[in-house]
């Protein structure tokens, strides 16, 4: 399957996981207000009856426009002619309440008509449980222009009430999303695992690339060697040996380099710590991976300004890293490559940055770049040998010192490592 498949898959995979989860949402949404507007409706309509009960009881034949108003959601105000006894209230609205099954925690306060002040309130259980909770909760304020007396009922939690009634919503669309997040789970591991098979197979293509030419190169040197009259010109013999061991010295580091990381993933990898002067290190090390380019004109500058460069560390390991960041610089340099060292001291360590002018590595491949095996895609061409353990190992030894490592790198403007190690720390084995 092509990548650009994949990717449309991901894509409708995405815009149909979007879908399903507005879809649910506003169908949740939808009937959560349906649910509310029907609460809603049975309060007033049964506030309507305290009204009318109110009336039947005190013989008041006077008629009231409109005696019940919504002011919020959850907050209701009522007209009436009378003064009204609290405890005679309350049973009439617990009464009505339970006809109409509305079993929520409500709270009805009496007000004063001339100054809009609460003369008596109380929080109540719900219509089925008279016992009075002792913690009243301050309803909205209100004010009544008309001299009417009034009351209001306020329900604290009739939101959540109406949620706990649509139980079968909410589990269902816990369920959908809970289903949706799964899948999204297990196409990241099928897409995770297809990346780790493509790396895996790209290791074995470099890996057989890189063995494939020391392995032929000894072939064809020994067939020379196994000639009748070979011996009769002794230079060309020990050329051909001589070709024979470089041949057999690189498939042997080769093979090393790979034992190396399967070492340091197993914390098998043995460090040597004591102080040792980085400046020196580096010094040593430039004239070392100029005469490794060989013929390549190579452009290597230092700047060594780090006025502490005493570090703590295994010196052979930290030696490998600077090698492995030029030896990178080289390769991805460009036709004449330009390496800046610059190194600095912090307060708790010593900073240091290794920077080309080369091709650049692209912003989506950088987070990619310090894993095992992985190398930057340059097709089915082997102009750049390796087996992509270089910059993991280098992550490897950095992390080990309780060091930091950063690239900074942009397309055809080249890159930038940054690395840190702290002064006299402890290595971690």
């Amino acid at each position: 399957m092509s990548r650009n498949t994949i990717r449309i898959i991901i894509l409708l995979a995405s815009v149909l996981f979007i879908g399903l989860v507005t879809t649910q949402i506003f169908w949740v949404k939808k009937a959560f207000e349906i649910t509310q507007n029907q609460t809603q409706h049975e309060i007033e309509l049964a506030l309507i009856n305290v009204v009318q009960d109110i009336k039947d009881h005190t013989e008041d034949s006077t008629f009231l426009v409109d005696p019940v108003n919504m002011i919020s959601p959850n907050f209701f105000r009522v007209q009436i002619n009378e003064e009204l006894q609290p405890f005679y209230l309350e049973s009439m609205l617990q009464t009505e309440f339970l006809n109409r099954e509305i079993n929520y925690k409500f709270q009805y306060s009496i007000y004063n008509c001339f100054n809009d002040s609460i003369v008596y309130t109380k929080l109540v259980g719900n219509a089925k449980n008279t016992e009075t909770e002792n913690e009243l909760e301050i309803p909205p304020s209100v004010k009544w222009d008309n001299d009417n007396h009034y009351f209001s009922v306020f329900f604290p939690s009739l939101d959540f009430e109406i949620i706990s009634q649509m139980r079968f919503w909410v589990i269902s669309s816990i369920v959908l999303i809970a289903v949706l997040i799964f899948f999204a789970y297990v196409i990241n591991i099928i897409l995770h695992q297809k990346r780790l098979s493509e790396i895996k197979n790209d290791f074995i293509n470099n890996m057989t690339h890189e063995l494939k030419t020391p392995i032929s190169t000894i072939s064809l040197a020994s067939d020379v060697l196994m000639q009748k009259g070979i011996e009769e010109n002794p230079e060309r013999l020990h050329n051909y040996a001589r070709i024979i061991k470089d041949e057999n010295q690189r498939l042997q580091n080769q093979v090393e380099r790979v034992l190396q990381i399967a070492r340091l993933e197993k914390d098998e990898l043995e460090m040597t710590k004591q102080q040792f002067d980085l400046h020196e290190l580096i010094d040593l090390a430039v004239p070392t991976i100029e005469m490794n380019f060989g013929e390549k004109e190579l452009k290597i500058k230092t700047k060594l300004d780090a006025s502490n460069a005493m570090i703590w560390g295994d010196e052979m390991h930290i030696t490998n890293v600077i090698f492995n960041l030029l030896d990178n610089a080289g390769k991805y340099g460009g036709d004449i490559p330009e390496i800046i060292i610059e190194t600095r001291s912090l307060e708790k360590g010593i900073f240091i940055t290794v920077s080309d002018k080369g091709l650049g590595i692209a912003k989506d491949q950088q987070k990619e770049i310090f894993e095992k095996f992985y190398r930057i895609s340059t097709g089915n061409v082997h102009d750049v040998k390796g087996f992509g353990l270089g910059l993991h190992y280098v992550k490897t030894i950095v992390d080990a010192h309780n060091g930091k490592i950063k690239l900074n790198s942009k397309i055809a403007e080249g890159s930038q490592f940054e690395l840190f190690f702290p002064y006299g720390t402890e290595i971690v084995k």
